[in-house]
């Protein structure tokens, strides 16, 4: 069996069925009513909070692992790592 490509953005709105716990059901619609002021929007959230929490993990991985260039002088760096000592030291 072969590799199926994946389209990010280009799939069209599906309508699905989850069954959700009473609590987590309860804080969806605290959600919607305080983002849009309705329940209504219930279908909004739900898709709106896997959207941020899975952009915010890439966004998190990608400042991890990108290149990190910065200039320091050899006092300033001294003074740092002095600073870090101490704060090692006192715990």
């Amino acid at each position: 069996m072969g590799l199926v490509p994946i389209y990010y953005g280009v799939c069209m709105p599906r309508r699905i069925t989850v069954t959700l716990d009473g609590d987590v059901y309860r804080r969806l619609v605290e959600e919607s009513v305080k983002r849009y002021g309705t329940v209504r929007a219930l279908s909004k959230v739900v898709n709106e909070l896997p959207r941020e929490r899975f952009s915010s993990r890439e966004d998190l991985i990608r400042l991890i692992y990108s290149d990190k260039i910065t200039w320091i002088s050899t006092e300033d760096f001294v003074r740092f790592r002095g600073g870090l000592s101490e704060r090692f030291e006192s715990r």
